[in-house]
């Protein structure tokens, strides 16, 4: 080390010097004020020219360098040393740190050139008397794209946690959001708040997380650590929210009590409990039961719940029989094979099948007429009848079909191509299986058994609805493939979606064929009830000697229609005539 005295415009600034971001002018005039009353207290540190030159490189003190030109000295002492092995890059970033505390961009620029000359990232912790922790949170500005980080060398910066979010988006994410939020003329500062909240994304914490490493392994989630959260709690995360959900689903369902049960979660978070069960807030007995369910943040939680008593069953002889408590047990809800967005989906391409085989599909004319019958049997047709008292909810009007059927003098003349297009178009209007109001029930289902609508199914092998399927549902659908299971649930379903691109996959749920005790709760529920002898008006009870006629409508309670004995003996003939 050597002192020399040198001009100090013949020093020439250091290409990685550690600050690059400008300094504020207050302390810029601060400095050259000081300068032109007492001079340069400390002499920057510069070093010989290393590619054959024979001037001097500043090393440290670019700042006092510039403000001793400006105040117009004409010689400054500096301290001449030998560079370093790394090019002093350690020591200038340390005085300069010591001197003035740089801005995260800069150190973060200055770490990197470290790391680039063989530092490892514990060597500049120790070099700098800083944490670990802190030199991995500022290299995660190595994430963030370029345009951000030059506004943010500016001074421009957002807090901590707007950082964070920034830094765990992906390059393309920001990119985006960016040509949204940056900077103009009119407005140069950034709102760091709209751009975080651009690149939000919902986490899954692993401290939250019930299920061990297998499961994680199994549903391909792949655990990040948030270096900007407290050093002393577990801060890895994950944004796979659906592998997330589905991993502590299956860890419920594998670690469910004898007496326990998996229910959802409410509006507000809490839990579903079971119908007339009631919450124990005390301590539980031994015959309590226990629901499990998720919360808001995707945590397992459980609540004791009570079931009502059962009645006593009565002997043969009248005597009440004991009913042991311990054989009273609520049976675990297993986790469904397709979600509920899955079954919206099933709908959505149920009907499209059922519509395009009314379209297309070879349909006799006896079938026609009955599926005519069907159609307005289903759950979404309203009727606004003048013989019974229904409300109107605003259905879509269905008279543009009957009009194809009129002809120009406003007659009713058709044939029979131009009525089997009415029917056709009356029943796609009318039936459907989409999983909302417009759903006609178990009729739309049978029709489309009838009609053989399966064939006219859409391919569900694709990445939306196989997503919607368990793990068990995805290895069921592998059963008649080449594709074996895989280990993670993403790899199963990435491989099923690559076999089925020219073939086609439909799942069983999505048949059109109704299950047996379904149909069969349809029929009883809606089949003819016989009315009471005395209230049933005596023409539809026996118009034609002992031959029975089904009620005419609805209101059959009602004195709607004239009674035998007060019709004349030619009002009654044609009456008869129609039972025949």
């Amino acid at each position: 080390m050597e002192l020399k005295f040198v001009d100090p415009r013949a020093l020439k600034d250091n290409p990685d010097k550690a600050r690059r971001s400008k300094s504020s002018p207050q302390a810029d005039a601060l400095l050259l004020a000081t300068i032109r009353a007492v001079g340069i207290v400390q002499p920057p540190v510069v070093a010989l020219e290393t590619e054959g030159g024979n001037g001097y490189v500043i090393d440290a003190g670019h700042r006092r360098v510039k403000q001793a030109i400006a105040a117009g000295l004409e010689e400054i002492a500096v301290l001449v040393i030998e560079r370093a092995e790394d090019g002093g890059a350690m020591r200038s970033l340390a005085e300069t740190l010591a001197h003035e505390q740089l801005n995260p961009v800069d150190q973060w620029r200055a770490i990197e050139r470290l790391v680039a000359l063989g530092w490892t990232e514990e060597a500049i912790a120790v070099a700098l008397a800083l944490p670990v922790r802190q030199i991995r949170k500022l290299r995660l500005l190595a994430n963030v794209l370029p345009a951000m980080l030059d506004q943010m060398a500016k001074g421009d910066m957002p807090n901590e946690q707007q950082l964070r979010t920034i830094a765990s988006a992906s390059l393309d994410e920001q990119k985006e959001v960016w040509k949204k939020h940056k900077p103009s003329k009119a407005d140069p500062q950034v709102s760091w708040w709209s751009v975080a909240q651009g690149l939000t994304k919902r986490r899954m914490y692993a401290r939250d997380a019930s299920f061990g490493d297998d499961l994680a392994r199994a549903y391909g989630i792949a655990w990040v650590e948030d270096l900007f959260a407290p050093a002393d709690e577990d801060s890895r995360y994950t944004t796979d929210v659906e592998a997330f959900l589905g991993a502590q689903q299956e860890w419920m369902a594998n670690t469910v009590p004898k007496r326990g049960v998996i229910v959802e979660a409410a509006q507000w978070g809490e839990p579903k409990l079971p119908p007339k069960a009631e919450r124990v807030y005390g301590k539980p007995s031994k015959s309590d039961h226990t629901a499990m369910y998720l919360d808001r943040e995707g945590k397992v939680q459980s609540v004791a719940y009570r079931m009502p008593a059962a009645k006593k069953p009565k002997g043969k002889n009248g005597a009440d029989v004991e009913a042991d408590g311990e054989d009273i047990v609520v049976t675990a809800k297993p986790r469904p094979d397709v979600t509920r967005k899955g079954m919206e989906m099933i709908g959505d391409l149920r009907t499209d099948a059922l519509h395009e085989a009314l379209s297309r599909a070879p349909i006799g004319d006896d079938t026609l007429m009955a599926l005519l019958v069907l159609a307005f049997a289903g759950q979404n047709v309203t009727v606004v009848s003048g013989a019974r008292d229904i409300s109107y909810y605003g259905a879509t009007g269905l008279g543009e079909h009957a009009t194809r059927l009129f002809d120009q003098d406003g007659k009713l003349e058709f044939d029979m191509d131009t009525l089997r297009i009415a029917v056709r178009s009356l029943l796609i209007d009318v039936l459907s299986c989409r999983e909302n109001r417009s759903d006609s029930g178990v009729v739309a289902r049978v029709a489309g058994d009838v009609i053989a609508a399966d064939n006219f199914l859409a391919n569900m092998g694709t990445e939306d609805f196989l997503s919607c399927l368990s793990r068990q549902a995805l290895e069921a659908a592998c059963a008649d493939t080449s594709v074996p299971p895989r280990q993670k649930v993403k790899d199963t379903r990435a491989a099923l979606v690559e076999h089925f691109k020219e073939g086609r996959f439909v799942h069983p749920s999505a048949l059109f064929a109704p299950a047996p005790e379904k149909l069969t709760s349809w029929l009883k529920k809606n089949e003819a009830r016989k009315q009471p002898d005395d209230d049933t008006p005596q023409h539809q009870d026996e118009l034609d000697g002992d031959a029975g006629v089904e009620p005419a409508h609805d209101n059959v309670g009602e004195d709607s229609a004239p009674r035998e004995e007060d019709l004349a003996d030619e009002q009654i003939e044609p009456y008869k005539v129609a039972a025949e």
